[in-house]
């Protein structure tokens, strides 16, 4: 019996195999060019377009990994680099996207002078921007969160180098990576139309995938086309929530912190992993391609881990920044210069745009803490629970609510809610799953040794919460909350502009001038002026409340043994 459940496993992935490789050959001979302003909208090429977003994913994602891996890791461990990098992270993750629509375009698209293969690179780096920074957080807060008893003994027992990356520093990145990498990749489907429609003014590239697919759609009123591509965007992100997400939290669970014997209390293994396990094409997979590619990660992990500590990587750090500078410095020439003509008249409505903005990002943050706290702590104290709802809501979160911004819109509108309220609703779409996967993340961490001894000392109700629940899920609170704001600053953009029926719905906020500047007028004064003004804004935010509070909570409430 179990032969014949191994050969239909077996049988069942090859033909998975077979139909990938007969898709790649629909692009024959390149159906579109890649600089195209339109698409094929014809239903057949769907699983063709389903493919290359997902590579385009899935390079970004491996290249926000790395990145995050030995950036976060640098910044846990030098506390002179952590001054610069952790300012730097929190206004890269609150900058917009179509912020960086202008480096994608000037670097990648003229680097390549026009190619296709500019215009990929251009489209992997802006799905890169919506991916990296919340893992990053998450690397440095597993790193130094770790408990003083655990450094102490791998000290004391010279655990140090590639043992050391192996045997403490990756084991405790593990499950809040493996949360934020799920938020990672449903930011990514968040802003792909964005991102695989690149525009600025009179200069526009469209990328074959399902975000310009379903964009077209909706621009062209093909409500049918617009379902179709939004059909095979939640089928895709279902099946990789079956194949990869849902193996990859049961498997995370192997390196929460627990000291006792409750802590073998895991949620049962997924369906797909005991399939995995059962499979011979896939045992062979995994022996001579993900061991071996896992292998190499770590070893490149630990090297750039301790390269990051040498005089090397100092002096390769110092050749980087100067290049940096003089690329900035040209970047500042044609900004200076386009600020010499007279200044739009936008621009001097930024302040109050921005203040409206943050109005409404204040709003839909409240909102967003007011359900995402009691989900968190039901999913982290009851196993059955968390057995239904996990699933729905990873499902839920990594399906973007973009595809539905002008149903949404329509819907509401018809109903006679404002634009305002709209804009904050949608708004918190792009808030509220950051807090949702943090919180989850720090009930999860909970020790059940902690929990054991709650329950000896009679703490129940309101005493339980303060004195041990509130206490351990704070700095995943902040991260969470930190990450969250850099979100909805991102979802400002198209939460404040959104084009329905061939009308557009705005209401006065930074998202909207921005949208107006970028995608109507081409005016690099008005995005110049309006993205500082919200960096200076971020950061001021930054450096007098979520820096400070995240320094206290992070020493105050850190686990120990």
């Amino acid at each position: 019996m179990k032969r014949q459940k191994t050969l239909v496993i077996d049988v069942v992935f090859l033909l998975l195999l077979l139909i990938i490789v007969s898709v790649v050959f629909l692009d024959r001979p390149h159906l579109f060019p890649r600089s195209s302003q339109e698409l094929n909208l014809e239903m057949r090429l769907l699983p063709l377009y389903a493919l290359y977003s997902f590579l385009r994913m899935l390079g970004a994602y491996i290249l926000a990994l790395i990145f995050s891996i030995t950036v976060g890791y640098y910044a846990a461990v030098n506390l002179r680099a952590r001054k610069w990098i952790l300012p730097a992270l929190d206004i890269f993750q609150s900058v917009p996207i179509l912020a960086f629509f202008p480096a994608a375009v000037f670097f990648f698209i003229r680097l390549f002078r026009g190619h296709p293969i500019g215009v990929e690179f251009a489209e992997v780096f802006l799905i890169f921007t919506s991916q990296v920074w919340n893992m990053a957080f998450s690397v440095y807060e597993s790193i130094t969160t770790i408990p003083e008893d655990l450094l102490l003994a791998a000290d004391e027992f010279n655990v140090q180098g590639l043992r050391r990356w192996r045997r403490l520093i990756l084991p405790a990145c593990v499950p809040k990576l493996t949360y934020n990498s799920m938020l990672s990749w449903a930011g990514g489907w968040y802003f792909l139309t964005a991102s695989e429609i690149i525009a600025i003014g009179p200069a526009r590239y469209t990328l074959p995938g399902l975000g310009s697919y379903i964009g077209q759609a909706m621009d062209s009123g093909r409500m049918d086309l617009m379902l179709a591509g939004l059909l095979s965007l939640i089928g895709l992100v279902v099946l990789l929530y079956i194949l990869v997400w849902n193996p990859a939290n049961w498997w995370s669970q192997n390196y929460l912190y627990e000291m006792s014997a409750a802590g073998s209390g895991r949620t049962p293994m997924p369906a797909i992993a005991r399939w995995i396990r059962r499979s011979r094409v896939l045992s062979f997979v995994k022996q001579h391609l993900l061991f071996p590619g896992g292998r190499l990660l770590v070893r490149l992990s630990a090297a750039l881990g301790q390269f990051t500590s040498s005089r090397d990587f100092r002096l390769g750090l110092s050749l980087i920044f100067a290049g940096f500078l003089v690329l900035l410095g040209y970047g500042i020439f044609l900004t200076v210069r386009s600020l010499f003509r007279p200044l739009a008249p936008e621009v001097a409505g930024i302040p109050l745009a921005i203040l409206l903005s943050f109005l409404r990002l204040l709003v839909a943050y409240l909102l967003s803490l007011a359900w995402t706290i009691p989900v968190a702590i039901l999913v982290g104290q009851s196993k059955k629970l968390a057995r239904w709802i996990l699933p729905v809501v990873q499902i839920t979160a990594s399906i973007p609510a973009t595809a539905f911004f002008p149903l949404l819109v329509i819907l509401t509108l018809s109903y006679g809610l404002s634009m305002n309220g709209v804009a904050i609703l949608l708004v918190l779409t792009g808030m509220q799953w950051y807090l949702l996967f943090n919180l989850i993340a720090g009930v999860l961490n909970i020790p059940a040794d902690l929990k054991e001894v709650s329950q000896a000392l009679g703490l129940s109700g309101w005493r339980y919460w303060k004195r041990v629940l509130f206490p351990a899920i704070l700095p995943s609170l902040v991260t969470g909350s930190i990450t969250a704001w850099g979100g909805g600053w991102n979802a400002l953009i198209i939460s404040e502009f959104v084009e329905a029926k061939g009308q557009i719905h705005r209401v006065r906020g930074i998202g909207a001038l921005l949208d107006q500047a970028t995608y109507q007028k081409g005016d690099l004064q008005v995005i110049v002026c309006a993205v500082m003004s919200m960096v200076v804004v971020i950061t001021v935010i930054n450096k007098a409340f979520w820096r400070p509070t995240y320094a206290y909570v992070s020493e105050k409430f850190k686990m120990e043994y």
